[in-house]
């Protein structure tokens, strides 16, 4: 499933009618059994270029501590399925946080990423002074939010934040090619490897080594993982049912 930002004119801004919207699809793409991965992009120039200003400025600390903006974000990030951000444009403060909720982060070679709110007296809020010292080392982050100035495609990619730099006509057909490679593994299968890659940059090695064994042993339950073991021992093409 390909899911577009679609506010062009304010660069995709995270407005809280737009994180709506975007939650209940992604609710809608957890709920159906024929979706097995999905691709979020931005129309236009941006990716999503931060958070809402007008609102800020009309509601004060209210638009950020808004319980149900809070909600709708909390849900966006608990989407088990995977979820690949094709960042095609500026990917700023909020836009940026966004696509650091996604599991694979793809950019166009014309990108740019960065978390400018240091510049208009503020800091990230919605997650970035906690993932990006885990995807791009202390220092780095502090460099990235102290400064504010954004960073290249290719920067990223050196530090670790995006996986892949591609042209920009390029970026899409690259996310849905990688999307159909993991919508063709087991809809029953890749939230339980997903949770325990996350676990990874949430839980110290031994408790995550041992979320990693109990996710295991829940997996053996699936009729998939005993498919997959039979497929493998009958060396025939495993044909997943997604429970």
């Amino acid at each position: 499933m390909l899911l577009t930002l679609n506010r062009p004119d304010k660069l995709n801004a995270l407005s809280k009618a737009l994180l709506g919207e975007l939650e209940a699809h992604l609710a809608e793409a957890e709920a159906d059994p024929g979706t097995g991965c999905v691709v979020l992009t931005g129309a236009g120039r941006a990716f999503a270029a931060g958070a809402d200003i007008s609102d800020m400025l009309e509601r004060g600390v209210d638009s950020y501590a808004d319980p149900e903006r809070l909600s709708r974000w909390a849900r966006i990030e608990g989407f088990r399925k995977p979820l690949i951000a094709a960042i095609n444009g500026y990917a700023l403060g909020g836009g940026l946080e966004l696509a650091l909720l996604c599991d694979i982060l793809l950019a166009s070679d014309t990108a740019k990423l960065g978390t400018p709110e240091i510049k208009i007296g503020s800091f990230p809020g919605d997650g970035g002074t906690q993932r990006l010292p885990r995807l791009v080392g202390n220092s780095f982050a502090m460099q990235m939010v102290l400064t504010g100035e954004p960073i290249t495609a290719e920067l990223a990619e050196r530090k670790g934040l995006i996986s892949e730099v591609l042209p920009a006509d390029r970026l899409l057909e690259r996310a849905l090619e990688i999307a159909g490679q993991i919508a063709q593994r087991s809809v029953a299968i890749t939230p339980y490897a997903k949770t325990a890659v996350r676990a990874a940059a949430e839980l110290p090695l031994a408790e995550g080594l041992l979320r990693e064994r109990e996710l295991t042993i829940e997996a053996f339950e699936t009729h998939d993982r005993v498919e997959g073991l039979r497929a493998f021992a009958e060396k025939r093409p495993a044909k997943f049912k997604g429970k």
